[in-house]
């Protein structure tokens, strides 16, 4: 379909997909199977200028609009076609940066985000505890304020682009009393006395992604890097945060499938079974269709959503998580059909859609479960229902 994309947007897309063609495709597998975390990769992004897309120009990003949502989308779906783990390098470094983005003060962003923007620095999030998943009220981590410091104790578990990333977006509670209430964000920097990474993850999917645990052993942070300079609005930020990046985590899962159904399609129409190609098999073209009907779906539904971002929209909670559900649930069956078209080549390393399958799962998973975006979009849908009734 036709989505009437910019000059700008399109530029985006043509040379995320050179950039994913050229450097990515090479060397996925190798990144993939050794889980190293791609550098050289990301050292391309920064000097193409796709690491500040999102970030406003005013402090030295490319986004002309309120956050440049669907720059990242397109960027991240281009990237993804081809490496749903080397795409992350990116697409968490938005995750770290939108708390900054939604909360920081002037000052704040002024100091961070120029070399986020330039690439020059990743950033991370640091939400997810043991005990703290889905239940982020369940979180242990705490900061308490002596003088002109803070002293945070406790650890992050599952953090993406963890001890790769310069600059961490972590989130503790300041006052237990509170509940939700009592949570605050800050920022950390990589190096700060106390601060340390403990256990790297072996993961299923997304190997080319660091993912480790922040360890927080009275770590001294400065009272300036209180995000917002308020106590107690940290889980405020992180529901922002959220609302704003799940649709950066559609995309991914939008690129992971489409490019499983562009390497279904390919193989399908050069494979042959009883002396002709098995693309003319009715079977195989019904599951293609339907492969396609959802990826485009998926596409149109998360587009709208950035765009409504992009254009200021304040209420976009719901549509959001039903970007992040749908597209995930669409990365997990189209990349499992690819297989089963495949055979038992689609089974094996030698080909790519065996690994688009480890790396669709995640996004099912991370930035909020697809039972967890049903549980929000199913509570926004009963309150506006409420409203509109009163």
């Amino acid at each position: 379909m036709n989505y009437f994309l910019s000059d700008e947007e399109q530029m985006i897309v043509d040379t995320c997909r050179e950039l994913a063609q050229k450097k990515i495709k090479p060397v996925r597998e190798h990144y993939d199977a050794e889980g190293i975390f791609p550098w050289d990769i990301v050292k391309e992004m920064a000097n193409l200028g796709l690491c500040g897309l999102y970030i406003p120009e005013a402090y030295g990003g490319m986004a002309t609009g309120k956050t440049g949502i669907m720059g990242l989308v397109l960027s991240v779906e281009e990237l993804s076609k081809v490496c749903g783990g080397i795409s992350l390098a990116m697409a968490a470094t938005a995750l770290g940066t939108f708390p900054i983005l939604i909360g920081a003060t002037e000052e704040q962003k002024k100091k961070y985000l120029p070399d986020i923007a330039s690439g020059k620095k990743l950033a991370a999030f640091g939400l997810t505890e043991a005990n703290a998943g889905s239940d982020a009220g369940s979180m242990r981590t705490t900061a308490v304020k002596k003088g002109d410091k803070y002293v945070l104790n406790g650890t992050k578990q599952w953090i993406t682009n963890g001890g790769e990333a310069e600059t961490y977006t972590v989130f503790a509670m300041t006052d237990k009393s509170k509940g939700t209430r009592g949570c605050s964000c800050f920022i950390v920097e990589k190096g700060t006395k106390g601060f340390t990474f403990g256990k790297k993850e072996n993961k299923m999917g997304i190997r080319a992604s660091a993912t480790c645990e922040l360890v927080f052993q009275d770590c001294e942070v400065p009272a300036a890097n209180l995000l917002g300079g308020r106590e107690g609005m940290g889980f405020i930020h992180a529901v922002g945060t959220l609302n704003h990046s799940r649709p950066g985590v559609a995309a991914q899962a939008l690129g992971i499938a489409a490019g499983a159904l562009d390497e279904a399609l390919a193989y399908t129409r050069q494979r042959e079974q009883f002396g002709v190609k098995i693309s003319s098999f009715q079977a195989v073209q019904h599951i293609l269709a339907n492969m396609a009907v959802e990826v485009e779906a998926a596409r149109a539904l998360i587009y709208a959503v950035a765009r409504n971002v992009d254009a200021g929209v304040t209420e976009f909670a719901k549509e959001s998580a039903m970007a992040k559900y749908y597209a995930s649930e669409v990365a997990m069956r189209v990349t499992t059909n690819a297989v089963q078209l495949f055979g038992g080549y689609g089974y094996m390393k030698e080909y790519p859609v065996e690994k688009m399958m480890r790396d669709a799962k995640i996004t099912q998973i991370y930035e909020g479960t697809s039972q967890i975006q049903l549980n929000e979009i199913a509570a926004k849908m009963i309150k506006e229902a409420a409203t509109k009734k009163k």
